[in-house]
């Protein structure tokens, strides 16, 4: 669901992410980069350290403080996705609001894109009193037995 107001476009690919940074005045290094890079070829929420041990398995020579320093950066200007878990943070590529199915078999968390009907939306509005500008919605289950991972 889109905010309302002056919102920047939201964050669909790489490229929009770059052009983000680009608009915010972020330098773009290379190290960024490569964690923009990462994020979008693996459409998955990872820790810091999966990204910092992915990246030099790849042969893309870059430090854990530049991991961290680069990923903390990128979430607070809203470019990458940061969610707190009790285990640690994860970094996702959507920054957009958005909402997410979390598999108790395998932890992972898939992104989804789910539009409420408008009179949801206006009934919680009534109930509460509150003009609802956006939404983000988590929504918990096991993978079924038959089914195919998603991405695969």
């Amino acid at each position: 669901m889109q905010t309302h107001g002056e919102a920047l476009k939201p964050i669909r690919s790489l490229e929009d992410a770059v052009e983000r940074c680009q608009v915010l005045g972020m330098r773009l290094s290379r190290q960024r980069r490569y964690i923009l890079e990462l994020l979008w070829q693996d459409q998955e929420h990872l820790s810091a350290r999966e990204i910092y041990d992915r990246l030099n398995c790849q042969g893309k020579e870059i430090g854990h403080t530049s991991v961290y320093q680069n990923l903390e950066a990128l979430s607070e200007q809203g470019v990458i996705e940061c969610i707190e878990r009790a285990d640690g943070r994860l970094y996702g590529n959507i920054s957009d609001a958005h909402s997410h199915v979390n598999c108790l078999d395998t932890q992972q968390i898939i992104d989804v894109h789910v539009d409420l009907p408008p009179e949801l939306i206006q009934q919680i509005e009534a109930q509460t009193g509150v003009n609802i500008t956006e939404y983000r919605i988590d929504f918990y289950g096991y993978r079924k037995a038959s089914s195919e991972p998603i991405g695969e």
